[in-house]
């Protein structure tokens, strides 16, 4: 039995950290949304879980392993949403509906868009952004989330959610279709969405000092093919960071391929990508690191003292040490009572 508290209003999602490759690819994995109070009012909302499987010649899951698994990631050659292949999504004309996007495929990047329709962006990995982002497409690594105003469409439409081609590198995602959306007859809407819907207070300003660089490399292996590191070593230990001092990291892309940076159990802010700063301000748990790319994020360690973790969310190069442990040491004045863990919202 597990009990916790949940602080943060967001789309989550949860799955083991053992054997990854094998137990993700056959399906053990959820969603978990946590409501806030003030949600933006829409006339539906659904749960889309991305993925995708391999299969061999006989439609049984293809075999797990291999040099080209372990440098690529393991990517399907079959497309699923919530499980199933060619899904079907059914919404009433003239309606609002509010799709949580979770990508749970082990390697593949889905550039998403809904037949080139504009949609408006809601949240991301940390619940809602300050306001809604109009946009025709998004673009999702492994572990990322979005939350989505889809719609309104007139009756009788049929358009298709589909991701688009996405060169990550040495490695490409050519896309394909989850889902084909096909509108029913016209229904009334309550659909309510603000214009503003939640403030968001930036941590850092956009060059603030950096604390610590984060460098994510890879090299071949004559025993295993090819080795992933964390700042030079497979599985590195990193130093320790302290609860309540704020932290800058730069996380350096050494190699020839994106890859999506995820940290354990706390949110950053992106501050830069590139030298620029992100399109909006929000809250993430994971970002993609482009190609021979740079990734400026803050973040602030709050009183939850222990061992936690970052690591690349492209579940083989995980596995093949692009991964680092490090401690959250309690505040240096222990006779003071700490606060409660904050929330996003005591953060605004």
């Amino acid at each position: 039995d597990y009990e916790f508290e949940l602080p943060d209003a967001a789309t989550f999602w949860y799955h083991p950290h053992t054997n990854e490759t094998e137990q993700l690819e056959k399906g053990l994995y959820g969603a978990l949304v946590v409501r806030g109070p003030d949600e933006p009012a829409v006339d539906n909302e659904r749960v889309l879980v991305l993925d995708d499987i391999k299969l061999d010649r006989r439609g049984d899951l293809a075999r797990f392993g291999g040099i080209k698994q372990r440098h690529d990631g393991r990517r399907g050659d079959l497309l699923l949403l919530n499980g199933r292949s060619d899904a079907g999504i059914h919404m009433a004309g003239g309606q609002v509906e509010r799709w949580r996007l979770v990508n749970a495929s082990s390697s593949r990047y889905a550039r998403l868009t809904v037949g080139g329709r504009q949609f408006r962006i809601l949240g991301t990995d940390g619940g809602l952004l300050t306001a809604p982002v109009l946009a025709t497409e998004v673009l999702l690594a492994p572990a990322e989330r979005a939350d989505l105003a889809v719609g309104p469409f007139d009756p009788g439409t049929e358009v298709a959610l589909e991701a688009l081609p996405y060169s990550r590198g040495m490695v490409s995602d050519q896309g394909g279709r989850y889902a084909t959306v096909t509108v029913g007859p016209q229904r009334p809407s309550r659909a309510s969405i603000p214009s503003t819907l939640r403030p968001i207070r930036p941590l850092a300003p956009v060059d603030a000092p950096v604390t610590r660089t984060v460098r994510l490399g890879g090299k071949r292996s004559l025993r295993r093919g090819v080795d992933f590191f964390v700042n030079g070593e497979r599985h590195h230990h990193a130093d320790p960071v302290r609860a309540g001092e704020l932290q800058v990291w730069d996380v350096v892309n050494d190699t020839k391929m994106d890859h999506p940076f995820h940290l354990h159990g706390f949110f950053f802010q992106v501050l830069q990508v590139n030298g620029a700063p992100p399109r909006y301000l929000s809250w993430e748990d994971t970002v993609n690191v482009p190609d021979r790319g740079r990734v400026r994020i803050a973040w602030l360690p709050d009183d939850r003292p222990g061992s936690w973790m970052y690591h690349c969310h492209i579940l083989e190069h995980h596995a093949a040490g692009m991964m680092a442990h490090f401690e959250v040491l309690p505040r240096p004045d222990t006779n003071a009572s700490p606060p409660a863990r904050p929330h996003r919202s005591s953060l605004t």
